[in-house]
């Protein structure tokens, strides 16, 4: 039987693999529309391990635009914790 995929992320050689699938819906992207931004930047990924009593997890997050996606994860992907979350964008123009 197949896994959920909203459910793990997969772990390849000590690196977390996101599935497209996981990330399009919250930024209301298609998954092709995910892997192009991943791939010029649009999208930016920050992993973080835990430490002390968060240790044996991971920390994902995604930003895109005015947006952030977090997943926290064991060290198996298992999916924890997700957030969804606005964020500030600096503005190019911004003179205050």
């Amino acid at each position: 039987m197949d896994r959920d995929p909203m459910t793990k992320i997969e772990r390849k050689n000590g690196d977390f693999v996101v599935d497209a699938a996981l990330l399009a819906d919250t930024f209301g992207l298609s998954q092709e529309e995910i892997k192009v931004r991943m791939r010029d930047g649009a999208i930016t990924s920050r992993c973080e391990t835990g430490v002390e009593e968060d240790a044996g997890c991971w920390r994902l997050t995604f930003h895109h635009r005015d947006r952030a996606c977090r997943f926290i994860v064991d060290e198996t992907g298992e999916i924890l914790k997700k957030a969804i979350f606005p964020i500030k964008t600096k503005s190019p123009t911004s003179g205050s």
